[in-house]
């Protein structure tokens, strides 16, 4: 399997089935530098999102797609899905997974949704997918929050994979990383928050924290590309060095693409 990072939690997840290639975009968010409003009013240097813009290699990896896979998309986190998004998803008629209480509001925008469950393992290709509750904020925050799901996906002849999606370090996902030992987990390292209130995400210091919970690879995103998001890399990989993680806390710059084959078996 190829794991691309395009940017903040946008992916392109890309493996062979047994009849034909996939490649699986993630939460695309595709708005050029600046193109859309703050999150934050008192900080982020007083900048637009996103603070940067797609790698270079982006139009390639993006003409690839086959289908697209959202984990949250409401209650403006245009973050994980934005007009942009819903435009280059639209225009090809792209299937497009997602949650039962996304389903019909992506419908409505024109797109080809296709409604996963949202609390069990279903068949996904040739495998299976699994959804992994949320839990974007607490607290009066989190009131006001579209918590959405992260996907487990486990895949014959490819590496399991977990993509978080926004969450804090919750029991859920503690439990999942622990008892399912993912091969892959791709998980929020941003730290953010908006001007009032706790953190919505986990940071680096979670990561670490959930790496411990597994002896996968650890992929982190939600970096460096929204103003609400503190963490950066520089960080994120001091801590996974200090902690004795660094061979396995992976922090791709955009346009990165990390590859993963199963071992072949004795």
């Amino acid at each position: 399997m190829k794991i691309t990072t395009l940017r903040n939690a946008t992916l392109l997840l890309e493996w062979q089935t047994s009849s034909e290639p996939v490649a699986l975009l993630v939460d695309p968010m595709l708005a050029a530098r600046g193109a859309l409003p703050r999150l934050r009013l008192a900080g982020g240097a007083g900048r637009r999102n996103p603070l940067v813009e797609l790698p270079p290699a982006a139009s390639n990896l993006l003409g690839r797609t086959t289908h697209a896979l959202i984990t949250h998309c409401q209650r403006g986190h245009f973050d994980h899905l934005d007009s942009a998004g819903r435009r280059f998803l639209r225009e090809r008629a792209t299937p497009v997974f997602c949650t039962p209480g996304d389903a019909a509001w992506l419908a409505q925008h024109g797109l080809a949704s296709v409604a996963l469950s949202a609390v069990d393992r279903q068949p996904f290709f040739d495998g299976y997918i699994t959804p992994v509750p949320c839990v974007h904020g607490r607290g009066w925050i989190g009131r006001l929050m579209a918590h959405g799901v992260g996907w487990y996906l486990e895949l014959p002849g490819e590496p399991s994979v977990y993509i978080a999606g926004d969450t804090l370090l919750t029991d859920d996902v503690a439990r999942l990383l622990s008892d399912q030992r993912p091969d892959v987990a791709i998980l929020p390292a941003g730290g953010a928050r908006f001007d009032l209130g706790s953190e919505i995400l986990m940071d680096a210091a979670d990561v670490c924290t959930a790496a411990r919970l597994t002896d996968g690879l650890v992929i982190a995103n939600h970096l460096e590309a929204l103003d609400h998001c503190p963490g950066t890399r520089e960080c994120v990989r001091q801590l996974a060095d200090a902690a004795g993680l660094g061979a396995r806390v992976l922090v791709p710059e955009d346009g990165e693409t990390v590859r993963y084959e199963l071992p072949v078996p004795a």
